[in-house]
């Protein structure tokens, strides 16, 4: 089914404005860093992770259309009687970034049509150390800052962005790191904003070295495919928050190929 006419992106561009001010209010590191307890996702949630979601939500509630929710906080629920629509929102993809005043952390949000990852229409990333926005609508290609980005087009593997940083994780993938030959690597800790890296080029492929939830990438993906590069998750995952999978992006198939080949052998 196709989306209701709405104006979709305008909706997830208001909600991230108020989430970006909703944590600009917590100026500290200290302020930021309280915990509220483990979110549906699983993870512990700090007090500027359920600040953006409360924000978020009670934006798409001013909407008035029947939509699934799927957040990382608070799990999947109905507003105005729910329906096929899903929003999926990731409040602060890099919470531990934004939580110590690091770059590269994100509202993440993507709105799809239906409850599989191919099914996202929508997609929409806002930074929150700085005013940068992406988004993408499925068949019209992707965007920055009002910008549309160039299309993809293969390459060497210069740089390659892992998520997550978590050292054993890092060690135990280090024969497939060297294996694929990347010239150098980056971790930014967000990987919402890696996709968009490798939409825009700067990265030329992204590995996930942990299984990540639909809200980590959905929004991201639509992003990497709009722009031309292709994306893949080897265990497969759908739009809520009990199915996770690796996410591997490149900006073209053969590389795709070769990274998932990689990684998923060792």
């Amino acid at each position: 089914m196709a989306l209701p006419d709405a104006d979709w992106l305008g909706f997830c561009r208001h909600a991230a404005k108020a989430a970006r001010d909703a944590v600009a209010g917590f100026e500290t590191t200290a302020e930021r860093a309280v915990p509220t307890g483990r979110g549906e996702g699983g993870d512990t949630s700090l007090v500027i992770d359920r600040a953006a979601e409360e924000v978020i939500v009670a934006e798409f509630e001013t909407v008035g259309l029947p939509v699934t929710i799927v957040t990382e906080e608070r799990g999947e629920f109905e507003l105005a009687g729910g329906g096929p629509v899903r929003v999926v929102v990731d409040p602060i993809d890099g919470s531990l970034n934004a939580k110590r005043g690091l770059p590269s952390a994100c509202v993440s949000i993507a709105v799809a049509s239906g409850p599989g990852m191919e099914d996202v229409e929508v997609a929409y990333v806002a930074e929150l150390d700085r005013p940068r926005e992406w988004w993408a609508t499925r068949g019209e290609g992707a965007w920055v800052d009002g910008r549309a980005l160039p299309s993809l087009e293969p390459g060497p593997l210069e740089v390659l962005g892992l998520e997550t940083a978590h050292p054993d994780l890092v060690a135990s993938a280090t024969d497939a790191i060297v294996a694929v030959e990347a010239r150098r690597l980056r971790v930014l800790g967000a990987v919402a904003v890696s996709l968009c890296m490798v939409a825009a080029g700067r990265l030329d492929a992204m590995v996930s070295l942990r299984e990540v939830r639909s809200v980590d990438a959905a929004a991201g993906q639509l992003l990497v495919r709009e722009a031309g590069g292709a994306v893949a998750f080897p265990e497969g995952i759908a739009l809520d928050l009990k199915t996770r999978s690796h996410v591997v992006a490149a900006r073209d198939a053969e590389l795709l190929a070769r990274l998932v080949g990689v990684f998923q052998g060792r």
